[in-house]
C-alpha cells in the first residue's frame, strides 16, 4: 500500500522481460535506501515491485509479464535503447505512517496520454486523456473519474480538478514543487501513464452493485431484498 507521494527520482539501467534494474538520480534517496530489504515492495512510476536486491545506488526488482503488458513499464523497455528513463519512486506505507495523498495499491488500472500542460500563475495544469487505443481495459478507468476525486498518474497522488461528463478526459492542477520533483516535467503531449483509480470508488461501486453474486459463494445471497447502502446512506456519511 503506498500514498502517491513520490519520494525519488531514479534512471532505469537495465532492464528486460524478468527483472529491471534502477539507480537513485534525485529526491530523498535516503527514504528509500534507509532500510530497503530484500522481499519489500516499491511503487516504480505507481506500479507495485518487489525488491530482489539491494545495491549501493538502487535497487533490481522483478517484473511479470502482465506488468509489462499493463503499464507503461512494458514501453520503457522498448525504449530504453533511446536512452534512459527517469521512474518515480514511493516506499510502501508504514504502520503509524502519515497519509499525505490517498490510498494507493500500485495495480495500475489503464494507461493515459497527455494532452497539454499549461503553467498559469500558481500551478501547472495538466490534461490528460484516457489512451484507450493503447490499452482498451483503459475504459474502465472512466467511471471512477469524478470532479474533486483522487487519481494516482505515474504513482502520484493528484485532485481532478474538471474532467468530461463521460470522464474520457480530466485536468489535474500541479504544483511547482511536484511539477519539478517527479517525472512529470519531463512528459511531452501524448506521453503515455500509469493511471490508478481511487480504490474508495471501486468499493462504493461494489456496494452499490446489488446484482454481484460471487461465482465462489454457495450460499449466493437473495438480491431481491434492499441493500443497507444507498446513495443517501454515502451522502450522509460523507462518501458521496
Amino acid at each position: 500500500m503506498f500514498t502517491g507521494l513520490v519520494r525519488a527520482i531514479a534512471t532505469i539501467e537495465r532492464f528486460d522481460r524478468e527483472q529491471i534494474e534502477l539507480h537513485y538520480s534525485a529526491g530523498d534517496i535516503d527514504a528509500i535506501r534507509h532500510d530497503l530489504e530484500i522481499g519489500d515492495s516499491v511503487a516504480v512510476d505507481g506500479v507495485c515491485l518487489t525488491v530482489e536486491q539491494c545495491l549501493a545506488q538502487g535497487f533490481v526488482a522483478a517484473v511479470s509479464p502482465e506488468t509489462l503488458d499493463r503499464s507503461t513499464l512494458g514501453q520503457q523497455l522498448h525504449d530504453l535503447r533511446h536512452g534512459r528513463r527517469h521512474v518515480n519512486l514511493e516506499p510502501s506505507l508504514r504502520a503509524g505512517s502519515k497519509i499525505g495523498g490517498h490510498f494507493v495499491t500500485g495495480h495500475v488500472d489503464g494507461l493515459g496520454a497527455l494532452v497539454s500542460s499549461d503553467l498559469n500563475q500558481n500551478s501547472w495544469e495538466m490534461r490528460f486523456s484516457l489512451a484507450v487505443d493503447r490499452d482498451e481495459r483503459s475504459a474502465t478507468v472512466a467511471r471512477y473519474i469524478v470532479p474533486k476525486g483522487s487519481i494516482a498518474i505515474n504513482g502520484i497522488s493528484l485532485t481532478i480538478a474538471q474532467c468530461d461528463p463521460r470522464g474520457q478526459w480530466f485536468e489535474v492542477a500541479v504544483i511547482p514543487h511536484t511539477y519539478a520533483e517527479t517525472n512529470l516535467h519531463e512528459l511531452q503531449s501524448g506521453a503515455l501513464v500509469n493511471l490508478e483509480a481511487d480504490i474508495l470508488g471501486k468499493y462504493v461501486e461494489r456496494l452499490l452493485d446489488r446484482t454481484h453474486v460471487s461465482a465462489n459463494d454457495a450460499n449466493a445471497i437473495d438480491t431481491s431484498s434492499p441493500s443497507d447502502i444507498s446513495i443517501d446512506f454515502l451522502q450522509e456519511h460523507g462518501y458521496a
